[in-house]
Formats: C-alpha cells, sequence, structure tokens
C-alpha cells in the first residue's frame, strides 16, 4: 500500500473514531435528552390539540393537510434547533474548554477532527428529526388510515437537506468563534430573526427574490406540502401607488435544493478553513 493510501485509510479511521465518541457523548449528556424532551412535548402538544380540536380543525379533511399543518408548521424548528444544540459550540467548545489542546501532541488531522464531529452533530440531529417524523406519521396513519402522501415523503427528504447545510453553518459559526456562546447565539439570531426579516424586506420592498437566503431555499420543505406547489412568483395584490404590484416569492424545488446545498458546500469549506487556521493553546 502507498503512503498516499496509508494516509487516506488513516484519515477515516480517525474519522470514524471521532464520530463515534462523539455520537456517543450526546447520549452522556443533558443535552440531548433536553432536545428529546422538546421533541416529545411539541409532539405530545400536536396530538393533543389534534384529539382536542379534530382533524378537521387542523389542516382540513386530507392526510397532506395533516402534515402541512404539523409537519411544515414545526420543522423547520425542530431543524434550527437540533443544529443549534448540536452543532452551536461543536467547534468553538474545543477552544473555550481548552480540549482541543489535548489532541495536539496527538497524530491526528484537524479536518478529522472536524469532519468526525460534523458526522456526529448531524447523525444525533438526524435521529432527533426521525423521531419528530414518526411522531407525525403516526397521527396521520391514525387519522387517515393507509394513506401516506408522497408529497411527505418529499418534504422529509427536503428537510434533511436543510439539516445538513443548517449544520454546516453552524459549524461555520461555531469555528468562527472561540465563544461557545457567541456562536450559539449568532446562530440563533441568525436563522430565526435575520434572515426572515431581510427576506420580508428584500422580497416585499425592494421586490428582489431572496436567493441568497438558506431560510427561503428551505421554503420548499413546507411549501411541497400544499395542494398545489405555490408560485414562484405570487402578487399580493396591496392597494396602489408605491405598494402597487408587490409580490412575495416562492422557491422551485430545483432551485430550493440548489440553494441549499450551496450553503452546506461552501459552509463547510469556510468552517473547516477557520478550524485550520486556528491554533490550540493551553
Amino acid at each position: 500500500m502507498s503512503e498516499a493510501s496509508r494516509a487516506r485509510v488513516s484519515s477515516f479511521a480517525q474519522i470514524g473514531i471521532i464520530a463515534k465518541y462523539n455520537f456517543l457523548n450526546y447520549f452522556r449528556a443533558r443535552r440531548f435528552y433536553v432536545m428529546l424532551a422538546i421533541i416529545l412535548i411539541i409532539g405530545g402538544l400536536v396530538t393533543g390539540l389534534v384529539a382536542y380540536f379534530g382533524v378537521a380543525s387542523f389542516g382540513g379533511s386530507s392526510a397532506l393537510g395533516f402534515y402541512g399543518a404539523g409537519w411544515g408548521s414545526f420543522a423547520s424548528f425542530v431543524i434550527i434547533l437540533s443544529a443549534v444544540f448540536f452543532g452551536g459550540d461543536a467547534i468553538s467548545g474545543e477552544f473555550q474548554n481548552k480540549t482541543g489542546y489535548f489532541l495536539v501532541p496527538n497524530p491526528i488531522r484537524k479536518s478529522a477532527v472536524y469532519v468526525g464531529k460534523y458526522i456526529a452533530a448531524l447523525a444525533a440531529s438526524s435521529l432527533i428529526l426521525g423521531i419528530f417524523a414518526l411522531i407525525m406519521i403516526a397521527n396521520g396513519l391514525y387519522y387517515f388510515p393507509g394513506s401516506f402522501p408522497w408529497q411527505f415523503a418529499q418534504s422529509i427528504m427536503f428537510a434533511w437537506v436543510y439539516l445538513i447545510a443548517v449544520m454546516s453553518l453552524a459549524f461555520a459559526f461555531s469555528s468562527l468563534f472561540k465563544s461557545t456562546s457567541i456562536s450559539i447565539l449568532m446562530t440563533v439570531i441568525l436563522l430565526l430573526f435575520v434572515f426572515n426579516i431581510v427576506d420580508e424586506v428584500v422580497s416585499i420592498v425592494a421586490g428582489i427574490e431572496p436567493w441568497y437566503s438558506i431560510v427561503y431555499g428551505a421554503g420548499i420543505v413546507g411549501d411541497i406540502l400544499m395542494p398545489t406547489y405555490p408560485a414562484h412568483k405570487t402578487p399580493l395584490g396591496v392597494g396602489q401607488g408605491r405598494f402597487a404590484g408587490i409580490s412575495t416569492f416562492n422557491p422551485t424545488v430545483p432551485e430550493g435544493l440548489a440553494i441549499l446545498l450551496i450553503y452546506f458546500v461552501v459552509m463547510g469549506i469556510v468552517g473547516l478553513y477557520l478550524f485550520e487556521k486556528k491554533e490550540f493553546t493551553s
């Protein structure tokens, strides 16, 4: 075996070991069970509300409407919360807690540490997202036996693509800042507030499609669950004068997937580059 081949095998082995033990550490930490509790509470609230008010008042009388009201309303929040819980401090914690310093004497590539931690965080987040999906499926099959819309299966796939993109963004911020609180706060503020506000201003006021936004691209998660997929550009029909002709934008499926995958790749490269440039100190 050549030296290059041995190096590749060693790197893959390092990634596997780091991913395995970081994934197991999530089960030993309180945050996984806090996140699990949040998901169970959300799922329990959806289940209770549907049982109390009736499925007809929760997305109409079709399985697609039900999944649109339940999964479509909460999936993005679950994804962002998972990325924050498992990826927000994955890299910055190595610097703040000085744990990364103990990796320096070992022949471990920084890229292996980064990728291994990313895989572990993604696996834990995927598990949480999967549990939420199962709760929604159980409710859906109870009220609509034998009905499983293909749009919901697509929405789950789109949600996972959104998850890998959001995780890359969270890791990039975690690599940028050495403080866990700052990296987590920046991720939360950006994903829950900044993107949404800027998207609204740019699309409604300026009339420009917010193709640059990861949150805009993630719109396909809920849009695919609508009876008719929304038009790319939808006029609001507001008044006259300066507000005449105002429209909102909805990403097409190919566009949404392209935006999310670009974020995944670009933010992954940026985060790894920032991590490689930083030095561990005691």
